[in-house]
């Protein structure tokens, strides 16, 4: 089992020089961190996960307390994913003026869209204890998955704006049987709930297929599959790979966000599309018909 250290000092006493890698989470541990893990597990000497339910990323009336703590399932996951060290701190130790009174990361115009809009602490509350568990830790490399992408970007442009000097890794959504994202919070899906919520990644698929006929076929086709399942998302968006406008021909992101039932989810996928010709008979060949 890996070591359990709740403080700077104990991880302090273990360090024995070589590399480090970082996978920060909140518990509740499932496939998808697993996969985290792993990956990170390749990329330094020492493995270190974090669980730590953080206070100041969640809005009053969100889930705070009501979110799994599983410490027990948590420490055999770690285990099985090649975790040297768990650091699990209490909130003192994250925030030793208070939640209500530390030092925070403004994560600029891109923290107030998308997610940002709906919920307009969050990423000051995520980016502010990813910094300090990067201060905690002094990780060469960090694991994050891309279902949350929106902050994947985010903590990239904190790593490299305030020189943090952390490599920011993302890893492959990993996703269930019939494709929806794995996620803490499926937790709350009723039965009837978790089979409606698939829709999100066929959403998805849809608007991958269309990805030939460009920007605005991908959004037609993943809202005609929402629409058809009755789930009306709080967001359904393309973009370039930096939350920018989508350019055709390059790499772009669908992003979805819905609640289906209760739970909030997120989901997301990588295309290209594909620029459209917006005069496809002028460019045929001589004697090519319609």
């Amino acid at each position: 089992m890996p070591v359990v250290v709740r403080t700077s000092a104990d991880l302090a006493a273990l360090r024995s020089g070589g590399t480090v890698a970082l996978v920060p989470t909140m518990g509740a541990l499932h496939d998808g961190h697993v996969q985290l893990m792993k990956h990170a597990r390749a990329l330094a000497d020492t493995l270190v996960a974090s669980i730590f339910v953080n206070p100041t990323q969640f809005a009053p009336g969100e889930d705070f307390d009501a979110y799994p703590r599983t410490m027990d399932a948590d420490l055999e996951r770690c285990d099985e994913a090649g975790v040297d060290v768990v650091l699990a701190p209490d909130v003192e130790t994250v925030y030793p003026a208070g939640p209500g009174a530390t030092v925070t990361v403004d994560p600029g115009p891109l923290g107030q869209v998308l997610e940002g809009e709906r919920r307009p602490t969050h990423f000051r509350g995520v980016l502010t204890v990813v910094a300090k568990l990067f201060g905690l830790v002094r990780p060469d490399v960090a694991v994050f998955g891309e279902k949350d992408y929106q902050q994947l970007v985010l903590i990239r442009q904190m790593a490299s704006e305030l020189h943090l000097g952390v490599q920011v890794e993302g890893c492959p959504i990993v996703r269930e049987a019939d494709g929806l994202a794995m996620s803490s919070r499926n937790v709350y899906l009723g039965p009837e709930e978790r089979q409606r919520a698939a829709v999100l990644s066929r959403a998805l698929s849809a608007g991958v297929a269309a990805a030939p006929d460009g920007v605005e076929a991908v959004l037609t086709a993943a809202r005609a599959v929402l629409d058809a399942d009755g789930v009306a998302p709080d967001y359904l968006t393309l973009t370039d790979s930096d939350l920018g406008a989508p350019v055709p021909g390059q790499e772009a992101r669908l992003l979805v966000a819905a609640r289906v039932g209760t739970p909030r989810l997120l989901d997301n996928v990588g295309l290209v599309p594909h620029p459209v010709d917006p005069h496809p008979l002028e460019n045929r060949p001589a004697g090519e018909g319609a």
